[in-house]
């Protein structure tokens, strides 16, 4: 699948996302993106030789926010396009990545931990 296609089926499973997931999506960019950096990696604990990303969210999730947090820029959901194609087989089981992906980034914006993730099936 080329960069234009997967930039149209994230398009699509934004479109599609459950009603709990869609409904905070204000002040939020999403945003594709080639590759995790090897500094992001490490950033964030992981090792460049091994590890990756398929997204990441950066910003302040929505319960955090104080009044003085208004007219701050978007918070940003970045996609990995090259691990998301290189991790899945066909179009069906990368689209179900990209929504699993998509979701779990959006439910922390909406201020949900990795337990409650996975409660939700999208850890």
């Amino acid at each position: 699948m080329n960069r234009e296609e997967f930039e149209a089926l994230v398009a699509d499973e934004l479109d599609r996302l459950p009603t709990p997931f869609a409904e905070g999506l204000r002040n939020l960019q999403v945003v594709i993106e080639e590759t995790p950096s090897r500094a992001l990696l490490r950033s964030l604990g992981l090792d460049p030789r091994k590890d990756t990303l398929f997204g990441l969210y950066e910003g302040v999730p929505l319960p955090e926010r104080g009044f003085d947090d208004s007219g701050l820029l978007p918070d940003r959901i970045s996609i990995f396009y090259r691990p998301l194609r290189e991790a899945c087989r066909t179009r069906r089981e990368l689209q179900r990545e990209v929504r699993t992906t998509l979701i779990h980034e959006i439910a922390h914006f909406l201020g949900m931990d990795d337990d409650e993730i996975d409660g939700f099936g999208y850890g």
